[in-house]
């Protein structure tokens, strides 16, 4: 008899079949001596659409909701369907003694593997793969140590009842909102507490009143000194009076000096990535929005192999992977790496590195290289940034801790203190990882965000000091007030909003310590794997808008905001679920139990949109007629583009005005916009710059570069592809969150 693999995804499936010598090849199956192994393309099995309970919800009545299905059923996703087929004749195949799951190891991969399995009918016993990486090497190790499918089987119910909870509650709330104003309004337990927390953000903005600080600051003898309150040790004051008379004080009197103290200080290695703080960084640095460093990530994990799972929310790794980290140097010691990692593969590890924590790994350790040899010339410029972060920060808190001497120096003016500080850098340690880039730190926050304006002055700056001793006497310092106004919270970008979804406990209105912690442990609104998908949702929906970096609520979004249940705009809500979810997976809760709670919660639900008194009023209507039905269209901002849209929801019409292209603007360098259609096409950059398309295209072939007719080609079938799908069925992007909406 032959064991079935199933894996998640092709490319994995082929690597898992190189492993395990399946040579021999069918449509949709690698085959052996031992083995037989296929795959899914992500999910090929979904919970059926309402109609498939009973035909008259194909239509969108009120009076049809909550729609309660007794017990929940499963359909095969068309797109994929062949695919299917060819998984269910593998598992009914008589040669077929077990099923090996291999998706992903995790809730979500558990789902994907066994709603295939239940669709098809299933009965062989179950074995589980569960590895954080696709190389030859873990994949060998992972089938040596298969584990017993039942061991899973709480995973599978908690993963279950996730998706039936986002089904009942989803697609009832959806279906009601729309049905109740007449527009294409949807909402989840995770995309409406992030619009809330962006909406309470922009709240704090407007009403944020700018209040002026003084500081007072002397120059002489190659140093510039800050004031300090002798109490507090702030260096400014919202009294412009007393920086006045400080100044006035001040002014001429020599100074002494009070102390001199050089202390030794330690920076220890920032930690490793997880998948938001990656994504963090490489918005940071490159603009890259979320999604788009995960597609990055998963190319790198899947295609090259070259870096362990991405999706997860730890930065540690726990202690069996210790003795696979020479060899891990071994395989990143390439190119600009290769003298930064010599070091540490020729000396010893330290004991109990603090880059090792099994209590803080749960499902998959920090992202970091695998045993693969890397060949960088394959990586595409994306790819191989997303790379050199990883590994840089892989070697990094392999270093020694970044040593330095602080000098402090005080001087007194009169009764006033004032003070200096400057660095002597001992031993670079893990900066010299870095050589000069600021990438060694861990990404702060933007000015000002999360503040409430209070932050005054900056702290003192670090300079170069000449030598001071103390008891000498300063003269001819150059006293001078400074001046700034506090500063409010700053706009969302998608780094700090993912920041704020994997920790909202800031934005709980009830103060639950508990639920706190519960969000904090689970991972906060949405997981790692799908909160770049719920911010690509919440764009696509025109829920948000871009400008620049910042991210900002559209009107649809604010009277959204007014008209759902308060319930579902509380981080509190998933914190519970996740709770619950939790002790599902670890058998302390019943899956019924969980499943009554949730029918009777989105019955509450649907009576509440239904007593609703609120309206909405579409506020971005043109004079455009739209072409299909006449009625005047709706002018909506993507993350990229701009737009004109159907008003009416079963139309679905949309078109294309402008776009933000990748081509760059010859005088600022900052990217274009692509406006027009057809010939009469033109670049427009913010600083005035207008290229005719044909005109860009002639000067970049002059200049040896790119855009091929090819390119253009393939960018206007696109923009055809997304005009032809229809935008505003409400129903269909419902179903489209079902699967992220964690």
């Amino acid at each position: 008899m032959k064991s079935l693999v199933i894996a998640e995804k092709p490319s994995v499936a082929r690597d898992i079949a190189r492993v395990l010598s399946c040579k021999g090849r069918k449509d949709g199956v690698l085959e052996g001596d031992r083995y037989v192994v296929t795959w899914g393309l992500g999910h090929l099995v979904t919970l059926a659409d309402p109609e498939d309970y009973d035909k008259k919800y194909k239509e969108w009545k009120m009076e049809d909701l909550p729609m309660m299905p007794e017990h929940f059923r499963l359909e095969v996703i068309k797109q994929t369907s062949r695919q299917y087929q060819t998984v269910k004749a593998q598992i009914h195949r008589k040669d077929i003694g077990d099923i090996i799951i291999a998706t992903d190891a995790g809730r979500e991969g558990e789902l994907v593997a066994r709603l295939i399995l239940k669709k098809a009918g299933n009965e062989k016993p179950l074995r589980r793969l569960w590895i954080s990486s696709v190389t030859d090497k873990a994949i060998r190790e992972g089938f040596a140590n298969l584990k017993d499918g039942k061991e899973y089987e709480p995973l599978y119910d908690a993963a279950m009842c996730r998706a039936e909870a986002d089904w009942l509650v989803g697609i009832n709330a959806t279906r009601a909102l729309t049905c109740k104003y007449n527009a294409q309004l949807s909402c989840g337990r995770v995309q409406t507490p992030t619009l809330a927390m962006i909406a309470k953000r922009e709240e704090q903005i407007k009403k944020f009143v700018p209040k002026p600080y003084y500081g007072i600051q002397a120059k002489g003898c190659g140093i510039t000194f800050t004031w300090q309150d002798q109490r507090s040790k702030s260096t400014s004051t919202f009294d412009r009076k007393r920086a006045e008379d400080i100044l006035n004080t001040c002014r001429g009197a020599s100074a002494l000096v009070v102390q001199v103290s050089k202390t030794p200080k330690k920076t220890m290695p920032p930690l490793l990535y997880d998948l938001t703080e990656l994504q963090r960084e490489a918005g940071r640095r490159y603009d890259y929005s979320a999604k788009e460093t995960l597609n990055i990530m998963q190319r790198l994990y899947e295609n090259h192999k070259v870096l362990t799972y991405p999706r997860t929310d730890s930065r540690y790794l726990t202690s069996d992977l210790v003795p696979t980290l020479k060899e891990r140097l071994k395989a990143c010691a390439v190119g600009p790496y290769r003298a930064l990692a010599g070091p540490l593969i020729t000396q010893s590890l330290p004991a109990n590195p603090p880059f090792v924590n099994n209590k803080k790994v749960s499902d998959h350790h920090a992202i970091i290289p695998t045993e693969q040899y890397v060949q960088l010339d394959h990586m595409t410029i994306d790819e191989r940034r997303i790379y050199d972060l990883v590994v840089r920060r892989f070697l990094a808190v392999m270093y020694p801790p970044y040593e330095y001497e602080q000098t402090s120096i005080t001087i007194k003016a009169g009764e006033e203190l004032f003070a200096a500080r400057g660095s002597v850098v001992k031993s670079a340690g893990w900066k010299a990882v870095y050589e000069g880039e600021d990438g060694g730190s861990d990404f702060e926050d933007e000015e000002g965000e999360g503040t409430d304006g209070s932050v005054t002055a900056p702290k003192i700056a670090s300079q170069k000091l000449p030598p001071v001793t103390q008891g000498d006497m300063l003269t001819g310092l150059a006293f001078s007030m400074t001046e700034g106004k506090t500063k409010p919270p700053a706009h969302f970008t998608e780094g700090s909003l993912l920041s704020a979804m994997e920790n909202p406990a800031a934005y709980m209105e009830s103060g639950d310590k508990a639920m706190a912690k519960t969000l904090g442990e689970t991972g906060g609104l949405g997981t790692v794997a799908t909160r770049a998908d719920i911010i690509e949702k919440l764009f696509s929906s025109f829920l948000l808008e871009k400008r620049g970096k910042e991210i900002f609520l559209t009107s649809k979004a604010k009277q959204l905001l007014e008209l759902v249940p308060a319930d579902l705009k509380k981080p509190e809500l998933t914190a519970d679920w996740e709770m619950k979810l939790m002790q599902i997976a670890g058998r302390t809760l019943g899956r019924e139990t969980f499943m009554r709670d949730i029918r009777v919660y989105s019955e509450e639900l649907i009576s509440q949109i239904k007593g609703g008194e609120g309206s909405f009023r579409h506020d971005n209507l043109t004079n455009h007629k739209c072409p299909q039905c006449g009625k005047r269209m709706l002018l909506v901002k993507g993350k990229n583009s701009e737009m004109l849209v159907c008003q009416d929801r079963e139309c679905g019409y949309r078109e294309t005005l402008s776009r933000t292209s990748n081509a760059r603007c010859p005088n600022c360098h900052k990217k274009m916009e692509l406006r027009g259609k057809g010939e009469g096409q033109i670049f427009v950059c913010r600083c005035g710059y207008k290229e005719k398309l044909k005109a860009f295209q002639e000067r970049r072939r002059k200049e040896g570069a790119g855009v091929t007719k090819k390119d253009v080609n393939r960018y206007l079938n696109q923009q055809k592809k997304e005009a032809a799908e229809p935008l505003n069925n409400a129903f269909a992007q419902a179903l489209a969150g079902l699967k992220f909406d964690e």
